[in-house]
């Protein structure tokens, strides 16, 4: 039976009933200690100080220098080592300064930049490439324009730029881009592509999202390759990355935080503050809980892993891709619409009609023959993980 300590510290007095020897924080005062909780409101109060005056170390998107899952350190330094020079800049003055024939400008973010900074840069002799539907997009990349929306998934680019043929299928989307004259669209959605480059002195190359470039999603698909083959076109990469302090008076671009009135945060830390000291005042002190030990622990990671080693010994293919392909279709069903007991046709129909896939090969997935070994095996369970991923990604 499972007790708690208040439970267990209760004694008995002879003739009379039982008295709890837990304390609560009015006995801690009373009893001389009410220094001690007087400290630890100190203490919570320097801390949420901190938390609120103290800077955000949430990283920035795309920036070279950031090693967060929303950077792009990863691709910096893998540039690098192929021998591209990235220069990260915050100023239209270092790009100026940098600018020649020789580089390549790489923008994902004006928020910072006045209308002067762009038609600045609009003039430079550097390649350019435009990450986002960023504000000024028709001045950096005259005749490209956002035409719609689009997810973000994994695409086949369905053209014949170079870069993009040679690195296969990527994690874009996020937008559509018209196509104007001498220029060639890639990785294309129902209203447009999201990768669209303009030929022409100089080149300009605009993608309407760049998570592929991020550090979270570089290793996926062909995000590395296309990545590299569209920023490290030029030896030079000026990678630009406005400062926050640049910000135009008056240009609309103000964050959430600047509109909210100086006094608010110190309102919010005073009820924070009397929240504790409530929460502190009517609680109650209560001991450890008394809990039974299990007589045997065994994780999930070594069941999965012992049954796996069970279906190798016994060369069970027909049992594990049967088990493969019966989870990957419970799993389908419910993310296509489909009631629990649809049939196998109804789940290849919704299947390729939500990823693209050609009908006959999900069919032979999902409902194929036994796979001959184990490589045929592993294929197989690869070939189902895709096709969850782009059903939960459309």
């Amino acid at each position: 039976m499972t007790v708690t300590a208040p439970e267990r510290a209760a004694s008995t007095v002879p003739g009379g009933p039982s008295t709890s020897t837990s304390a609560t924080v009015r006995g801690m005062w009373r009893g001389g200690r009410g220094m001690v909780l007087f400290g630890l409101v100190v203490i919570v109060l320097a801390a949420l100080t901190a938390l609120v005056t103290g800077t955000s170390t949430e990283g920035r998107r795309l920036d070279p220098a950031d090693a967060t899952l929303t950077g792009s350190r990863a691709l910096a330094e893998i540039l690098g080592r192929r021998g591209i020079r990235v220069e990260r800049v915050s100023t239209v003055e270092d790009v100026v300064r940098l600018d020649g024939p020789g580089t390549q400008l790489l923008v994902s973010s004006t928020a910072y930049l006045g209308d002067d900074d762009i038609t600045t840069l609009s003039r430079t002799r550097a390649d350019r490439m435009i990450v986002g539907t960023v504000p000024g997009l028709s001045t950096l990349a005259p005749g490209i324009t956002a035409s719609g929306q689009a997810s973000v998934r994994s695409r086949e680019p369905r053209c014949d730029l170079p870069a993009a043929v040679r690195a296969g299928s990527a994690f874009t989307g996020g937008g559509a881009l018209t196509v104007p004259a001498r220029s060639i669209g890639c990785y294309p959605g129902a209203d447009g592509p999201s990768l669209v480059r303009s030929f022409g002195t100089p080149t300009v190359t605009v993608v309407a999202d760049g998570a592929f470039m991020t550090n979270q999603r570089l290793a996926e698909d062909g995000n590395a390759a296309l990545a590299i083959n569209l920023a490290g076109a030029k030896p030079v990469l000026i990678w630009l990355v406005p400062e926050e302090s640049r910000a135009v008076p008056g240009a609309g671009h103000a964050s959430a935080g600047d509109l909210v009135p100086a006094g608010v945060p110190w309102a919010v830390l005073q009820l924070g503050v009397a929240l504790l000291v409530v929460a502190f005042w009517r609680g109650r002190r209560l001991g450890p809980v008394v809990v039974e030990r299990m007589p045997v622990v065994v994780r999930a990671a070594e069941t999965v892993e012992g049954r796996g080693r069970l279906y190798r010994a016994r060369r069970a293919r027909d049992r594990a891709s049967a088990t493969l392909r019966a989870a990957s279709a419970a799993r389908l069903a419910p993310r296509l619409g489909l009631s629990g007991d649809a049939t196998p046709d109804e789940i290849i129909a919704a299947t390729a009609l939500r990823t693209g896939q050609d009908a006959g090969w999900v069919r032979s997935v999902m409902y194929g023959p036994i796979p001959a070994d184990d490589a045929g095996l592993v294929a197989l369970a690869g070939h189902l993980d895709t096709l969850e991923r782009q059903v939960r990604e459309p």
